[in-house]
């Protein structure tokens, strides 16, 4: 074999590999995040794993030493707002960010103050004027040697972990149309998953995912809206509460007057994985307006949990824990991905504490609600979840009374 037909060869076997490698190395990121996550000297997920336990297998503080505890170092980030999200730990790293102006440091921990890059975004100014309540980020993501973060302008952008250097960037929303972004990506395989926020100022709330590698948009899941905007199947998404198929047109059949339009249902919150059902689960938001009765129905799926494939979007379940809500409670906490006993069998199940007052236990293949129980006593707005029906009984003595539109634009904005 000549040298030139001995290159030919190699060419085409470096080309198999190279086409091979993209859906290997894909399917890697959720090993190698997952792997990383149990070990205690790295923090690189968000809530700490898939699961969302934000639990820590470190034993040096325990308690009875905790109260010797002295501060070691800090580092002060410029910004004065909220800094809601948690530092990374990746290797001897430490990635975080700051509340607006959404600052992103990287910090040798084994150098404590060298700092090694920072990044800072230039935003829309815009931006501040309409982020509802506080400017607030929650932290930042990592895979495959990126930094994944969002700023408040509702831009997505993947660093270089190493130097910063910018290396893609997605306009996820636009501020001129009250949309903004705060809350933590999430890295499933090759998707980059980020919500958006905008909730009090007529923004239908959606989940997207993007490429992890070049920032194309791959899909977006609204939460209100048409079966095609929301990513439903009506033959085969369930709801939870029934353990139905939800039905064709399931959102929008439950708005009056096409409020769903400005529906709300934002999913600025925290997000969990099941690497096994291939779901990850998330909440959403209060319904727009605020003022029930300009929207009568059950103005699904705001305030709703939601089971989703990750490469599709695809809903497999949702469960809707506050139909009609008239008290701007937002669904959005974590679930944190558990296993129950139930019937004698181990279920694969999730917790959520939700901002209603009420703690739930579904199954995650399901959704379907387990239990449902006040973790608050003077939570009076219901006075118990009717598992039977999936729905809560309302005290309507509690409904919050509607109030006319001057008002209720008025007090969107306190």
């Amino acid at each position: 074999m000549t040298w030139m037909k001995r290159l030919c060869s190699l060419v085409i076997a470096i080309s198999t590999c190279v086409a091979l490698v993209p859906n290997f190395a894909l399917a890697q990121t959720n090993d190698d995040l997952d792997k990383m996550s149990q070990d205690p000297n790295q923090w690189v997920i968000p809530l700490g794993n898939y699961s969302g336990t934000r639990h820590s297998k470190l034993n040096q503080i325990t308690a009875q030493n905790a109260g010797k505890l002295k501060v070691a170092w800090t580092m002060s980030t410029g910004a004065l707002r909220g800094h809601e999200g948690q530092p990374l730990v990746v290797g001897k790293m430490m990635y975080f960010q700051s509340a607006f102006p959404n600052y992103v440091y990287a910090v040798d921990l084994d150098n404590i103050g060298k700092m090694v890059w920072k990044f800072s975004p230039q935003q829309d100014k815009l931006a501040p004027s309409v982020a509802c309540c506080d400017l607030v980020n929650r932290g930042v993501a990592y895979a495959n040697g990126k930094i994944l973060m969002t700023s408040l302008d509702a831009k997505l952008y993947a660093l270089d972990a190493k130097t910063g250097k910018v290396l893609w960037m997605a306009q996820n929303g636009d501020p001129k149309l009250g949309q903004t972004m705060t809350g933590a990506p999430l890295v499933i395989k090759d998707k980059v998953l980020v919500g958006i926020s905008g909730g009090e100022f007529g923004v239908r709330g959606h989940v997207t995912a993007y490429n992890l590698n070049t920032g194309q948009q791959v899909w977006r899941a609204y939460s209100v809206g048409t079966d095609a905007e929301i990513l439903f199947d009506p033959a085969k998404t369930i709801d939870g509460a029934t353990q139905k198929p939800v039905g064709a047109n399931s959102s929008i059949k439950t708005w009056g007057n096409e409020e769903w339009k400005l529906g709300g249902g934002t999913t600025w919150g925290w997000y969990t994985y099941d690497p096994q059902l291939n779901l990850f689960y998330y909440g959403s938001g209060n319904p727009g307006t605020w003022n029930p009765t300009q929207r009568p129905g059950d103005n699904k799926w705001s305030m709703t949990l939601f089971g989703r494939n990750p490469d599709t979007g695809m809903a497999s379940w949702a469960y809707q824990m506050t139909p009609h809500d008239g008290w701007d409670y937002d669904g959005i906490n974590e679930s944190v991905l558990t296993t129950s006993a139930v019937g004698g069998n181990n279920v694969p199940t999730l917790t959520h504490f939700d901002r209603n007052g009420f703690a739930y236990l579904l199954d995650r293949r399901t959704g379907k609600p387990l239990a449902a129980n006040k973790f608050d006593p003077t939570v009076n707005w219901a006075d118990r979840v009717d598992l039977a029906t999936g729905r809560p009984n309302v005290v309507a003595a509690k409904m919050m009374p509607g109030r006319s539109g001057r008002q209720e634009h008025a007090s969107s904005f306190l």
